[in-house]
C-alpha cells in the first residue's frame, strides 16, 4: 500500500473513530444519569438541600430584619439584598449538596457495582468524566431550584429591609448553582481517589472549611493569602463578587481548578488500582 493510500485510510478512519468515541461517551452519560436518578438517596439529598436552604434563608433573613429593628443601633445593617442572604445560606447547604457528587462514586465502591460499570465502559477517564458531567449538571439544576426557593423565602421575611433587584438576584442564583456544581464535582473527584465516603467527607470538610479557617485565625498576611487559594474561600470570593484579594473570575477559576485537579487525581487512582 502506498504512503498516500495509508494516509487516506487514516483520514477516513478518524471521523468514524471520533463518532464512535462520542457515541460511547453519550452512552456512559446516559448510564450515569440512569443510576443517579434511580436511587432514592439522590431524591432525599435534593429534598434535604431544599429544606436546609429554605431554613437557612429564613433564619438569616430574620437575623437581618431583627438587627435593624432592635434597640442596638450598632448592629443595624440597613437594606439587605436577597442575593446576599442566598450566598450566606450556601455555607451550610453546600455540605448537603456535595453528597450528590460524593455518592455517585463511593456508593459504587461500597456495593461493588463499580466492577460492572468499568466492564461496560473500560475507559476509566470516560467513566469519571461521564459521572462529572451528570453530577455537575444535576447539582447545577438543583442549585438553580435551591436559589429560587431561598429567594422566595427570604424576600417576604426581610420585608422593608430587603431588596431583590431582578438582574442581581438572578445573577446570584446562577452563581450559587455554579458554585454548588463545582463543589459537587470536587467531591466526586475526591471520592474516586479515596473510595470511602467517610474519609472523603472528612477531607472535604478540612479542605473547604477547617484548614482555611485555621490559616485565617492568626490574621497573618501570608497565611491569609494561602487560605485565599483554598476552594471554599475562592468560591466565597466568587459568590460575593469581591475585587480583593482578587476578582471574582479568579475565584471561579481557582474553584474550577480544584475540581479539575481532583478529577485528575481520581482518574489516576482508578487507572492505578483495581476496582
Amino acid at each position: 500500500m502506498s504512503t498516500h493510500t495509508k494516509a487516506g485510510a487514516r483520514s477516513a478512519a478518524t471521523p468514524a473513530a471520533t463518532h464512535g468515541g462520542a457515541t460511547a461517551f453519550c452512552g456512559a452519560v446516559a448510564a450515569e444519569w440512569t443510576k443517579l436518578a434511580s436511587v432514592r438517596s439522590t431524591w432525599w439529598t435534593a429534598l434535604a438541600g431544599l429544606l436546609v436552604m429554605a431554613a437557612s434563608a429564613a433564619q438569616l433573613a430574620i437575623y437581618a430584619a431583627n438587627d435593624n429593628t432592635n434597640d442596638d443601633p450598632a448592629d443595624d445593617r440597613g437594606i439587605v439584598t436577597v442575593g446576599s442572604v442566598l450566598i450566606d445560606s450556601v455555607e451550610l447547604t453546600q455540605y448537603v449538596m456535595l453528597a450528590l457528587g460524593l455518592l455517585a462514586i463511593t456508593a459504587e465502591f461500597t456495593s461493588g457495582t463499580i466492577r460492572t460499570t468499568l466492564q461496560s465502559t473500560p475507559s476509566r477517564g470516560r467513566v469519571l468524566l461521564a459521572k462529572a458531567v451528570v453530577a455537575g449538571a444535576v447539582t447545577f439544576a438543583l442549585g438553580l431550584l435551591l436559589g429560587g426557593v431561598g429567594a422566595l423565602v427570604a424576600r417576604p421575611v426581610l420585608g422593608d429591609w430587603g431588596s431583590a433587584p431582578a438582574a442581581g438576584t438572578i445573577g446570584d442564583i446562577v452563581a450559587v448553582a455554579t458554585y454548588l456544581a463545582l463543589v459537587g464535582v470536587l467531591a466526586l473527584g475526591l471520592g474516586a481517589a479515596l473510595r470511602n465516603a467517610v474519609l472523603t467527607i472528612t477531607v472535604l470538610l478540612a479542605t473547604l472549611m477547617i484548614v482555611p479557617l485555621s490559616l485565617q485565625e492568626p490574621d497573618i498576611d501570608v497565611l491569609n493569602r494561602i487560605a485565599d487559594v483554598f476552594p471554599g474561600v475562592a468560591g466565597g470570593h466568587f459568590l460575593a463578587g469581591d475585587t480583593e484579594p482578587y476578582p471574582k473570575l479568579v475565584g471561579l477559576l481557582l474553584l474550577a481548578g480544584w475540581a479539575g485537579a481532583t478529577l485528575l487525581l481520581g482518574r489516576a487512582a482508578l487507572r492505578r488500582r483495581d476496582a
